[in-house]
């Protein structure tokens, strides 16, 4: 067996960035609408939480551990967003340029990218892909202009509802990591994703992700 190296040339990798938001909100049927570039993304922090274990005990020993389930969470940060978000973030046109808040929140699908690079400055990257997605109110502060003027930066706590997965548990997110991805597979869903000149941009679920990426010994399963 060779010897344990650290830290060894070409894997020292990292992950940073997130760019390419693109948002895709639900209709009244629940089906995820075409999606829509979100500019201005700065920030997405996932925080998943739950699976916390429960300690059984029997014969005066620890017997076994019981976990929770899992949920995910994230907080989306942007200094804008794109208007049909607006029916996410609680907000409903009244009139003509006129907004009201505290109405009914709309589910969301949301995708994202993340760059990994390394000390050979490898160009890779992960597609994160987010499933039933429910935004809560975010704080504005506004503040008077001066010497060091700065933009608002919104910033939303997002939770969600896992969707059905064949042969898996119920997942709300899902990664796709274009270093070990088939090249011409990840561009296939991504023109889904981002769309194509000929069919509008959609939110294709985990089992058509599946479908998508999957390899020729899955295929043959």
């Amino acid at each position: 067996m060779p010897k344990l190296v650290w830290d060894a040339a070409g894997e020292r990798y990292y992950e940073t960035g997130t760019t390419r938001g693109v948002l895709y909100p639900q209709d009244d049927k629940g089906v995820y609408s075409n999606g829509v570039v979100w500019n201005g993304l700065t920030a997405v922090s996932e925080n998943p939480s739950g699976a916390d274990a429960t300690d059984m005990y029997a014969d005066d020993i620890k017997y076994a551990s019981l976990r929770a389930a899992e949920t995910f969470g994230c907080t989306i940060e942007a200094y804008t967003y794109p208007d049909e978000f607006a029916l996410c973030d609680g907000s409903a046109e009244l009139a003509p340029g006129v907004m009201i808040g505290q109405q009914a929140r709309r589910a969301f699908g949301f995708c994202y990218r993340t760059k990994v690079s390394n000390d050979a400055a490898m160009d890779a990257y992960k597609l994160h892909l987010i499933y039933g997605a429910t935004a809560s109110p975010s704080a504005r502060s506004y503040a008077t202009m001066n010497e060091s003027p700065d933009a608002i930066t919104f910033s939303w706590e997002v939770t969600t509802t896992p969707v059905n997965v064949a042969g898996f548990k119920p997942t709300a997110s899902l990664v796709v990591d274009s270093r070990t991805a088939d090249p011409e597979k990840l561009a296939a869903l991504e023109a889904i994703l981002y769309g194509s000149d000929t069919e509008e941009a959609r939110f294709p679920l985990p089992d058509e992700v599946y479908t998508i990426m999957k390899n020729a010994d899955q295929a043959e399963g």
